[in-house]
């Protein structure tokens, strides 16, 4: 099905008629590239030239202006289904010095000093908004490293090329992720034992050590790689600690003593920054969220030397851009992916389901989720910050809307496809004010417990059916002979009704809960089992 989108998305091409647009002047930063008459490949990178004209914030910058900056620089393609597909080409460039051979670090448009920066194409997503309003929340809810960014318009090889988003590459750095860089010799000691950058993601274009986590997802092996150091800079006691490391980890949280403040698997992560990433991707509902471009990292065992989750990175996808794994819908919980999109390719690890089983870890994020909501996912803080950018780009998204005319053309995988900029960005701000609004709904019932979806070790909990207009069966299973309550409640938290079985045997039960004791109007309702003393929720959708 997927393979065929991809199929239409390049048969719609064709009608294109790429305008010879061009480029004067803009409100944004020039970026001039020139590759002398290269083309630019997947990989290697060649070399280039490079040229930014930037006057200073509120100055219109011209291409005749002096450049502010100057450099050469290796260049490539970057991305796997972006560089593929699409005809606006993502790109990852080196700063270089003047042999162009040696890498060369210096600051871009305001931000630290570094030597690798990413062109982020920005094509899929109509809004243009996407990518920056998740780093601006992410910026504001967490204390943890967001890479730094800037719009800009490019040129390459004098051919005008739209609006790219400028960003920090994720490296190992004291502006970037602040961890120790540890070098080959590091092969004992507490040395040894950071730094470390893993992801999840796909292979292509990435160059890293790896391997298959012990724990399969729908019979889907989870892939984890080492970021950083790079293959040719990894000794091998250092890839076998950083692999033992992520495994005793995941151990520790598939184990019976989980929740073990000592021996659990608090022992091996930071599990505020797990939070923080699990709010931010389920506040924008990220498709791709935990099992792609997912990133976490070590520092040395001295140094705190737990995993921390981050940095956030791709977020194309987001705010009801997909069409598909119920992507496009402001319901539902992102972490739900191994049960709406079992089948697909690149499945999520186990650690969501098992942490948010925790009740001190999901109310570490209930908590947090309410407390925002007061301030940094205030909606209409959102929306302004989404029309304020809007308001910005304004010049300079004609233009690459002039050169990539996409308005009102259904690029893979939109989940919606507005005839005008303006309805691209009021579907945005509508999904986002209704997705914080179910949210609220979601998190506030039973607080932890309806977070904690996903049951653990012992019993099983199941409605059918579900959506329902009648009697509904439920299915469960008890560890011991219990006490075994039900209680009904609407969206907001209200009591609707409850029922008892007492006295229940250890083993499997099911019971008829019937229409007559359940509401009759449609809508949302929330099923609360107290199984072993354990209560455990679960949605149910009248028609």
């Amino acid at each position: 099905m997927r393979l065929f989108s991809f199929l239409l998305l390049i048969v719609g091409f064709l009608h294109f008629s790429v305008s010879a647009q061009t480029l004067t002047s803009s409100k944004l930063p020039i970026l001039i590239i020139n590759t002398n008459g290269q083309t630019i490949p997947d990989d290697p990178k060649i070399v280039a030239s490079l040229q930014i004209i930037d006057n200073g914030a509120g100055k219109t910058n011209s291409i005749t202006d002096k450049p502010s900056f100057s450099s050469k620089i290796g260049i490539e393609l970057r991305g796997a289904t972006s560089q593929q597909f699409f005809p606006k080409k993502p790109y990852g460039f080196e700063l270089r010095d003047t042999s162009g051979l040696n890498s060369a670090n210096a600051s871009i448009l305001g931000m630290p000093s570094e030597s690798d920066w990413v062109l982020n194409a920005t094509y899929n997503d109509k809004t243009l908004i996407r990518e920056t309003l998740t780093y601006d929340l992410n910026r504001q809810m967490s204390k943890y490293y967001t890479p730094r960014y800037r719009y800009c318009e490019v040129i390459v090889n004098g051919s005008y090329s739209g609006i790219y988003i400028l960003f920090e590459k994720i490296k190992r750095d004291k502006n970037r992720v602040n961890i120790t860089s540890i070098k080959t010799t590091d092969i004992s000691g507490d040395a040894l034992t950071g730094g470390y950058i893993f992801k999840i993601d796909k292979t292509e274009g990435s160059a890293s050590r790896e391997w298959n986590s012990a724990y399969q997802t729908n019979g889907k092996n989870i892939l984890i790689q080492i970021d950083r150091p790079k293959p040719e800079d990894l000794a091998e006691a250092q890839f076998q600690y950083a692999k033992q490391y992520a495994t005793d980890f995941e151990n520790a949280l598939k184990g019976a003593q989980y929740q073990d403040s000592l021996v659990g698997y608090r022992k091996y992560i930071n599990d505020d920054s797990f939070v923080d990433y699990l709010l931010l991707t389920e506040v924008c509902k990220n498709v791709d969220g935990y099992r792609l471009s997912s990133f976490f990292y070590k520092d040395r065992d001295s140094k705190g030397g737990k995993l921390v989750m981050g940095p956030i990175w791709d977020y194309n996808l987001t705010y009801g851009n997909s069409n598909y794994c119920n992507g496009n819908s402001y319901q539902g919980w992102a972490y739900d992916f191994t049960r709406t999109c079992a089948t697909d390719d690149f499945q999520m690890p186990f650690w969501w389901d098992r942490l948010l089983s925790d009740k001190a870890f999901a109310s570490k994020v209930r908590i947090k989720y309410q407390a925002l909501r007061k301030n940094v996912l205030k909606t209409e803080r959102i929306q302004n910050y989404i029309d304020s950018v809007a308001t910005e780009l304004t010049d300079a998204r004609t233009r690459n809307f002039q050169k990539w005319p996409v308005i009102g053309v259904y690029v893979w995988p939109n989940g919606y496809v507005g005839q005008t900029y303006q309805q691209e960005i009021d579907y945005l701000k509508t999904w986002v004010k209704n997705r914080l609004e179910w949210i609220d709904n979601a998190v506030l019932p039973f607080g932890s417990d309806v977070l904690a979806t996903e049951i653990t070790d012992g019993f099983t909990f199941t409605i059918s059916p579900n959506p329902s207009i009648g009697d509904v069966t439920l299915q469960y299973q008890l560890q011991q002979r219990t006490n075994v309550r039900l209680i009904i409640t609407d969206a907001t938290g209200r009591q609707m009704n409850s029922l008892s079985w007492p006295n229940q045997s250890a083993g499997d039960h099911q019971e008829i809960v019937p229409a007559r004791s359940l509401p009759t109007a449609s809508g949302t309702y929330y099923l609360q089992l107290d199984l072993d003393g354990q209560p455990v929720s679960r949605k149910l959708l009248r028609l």
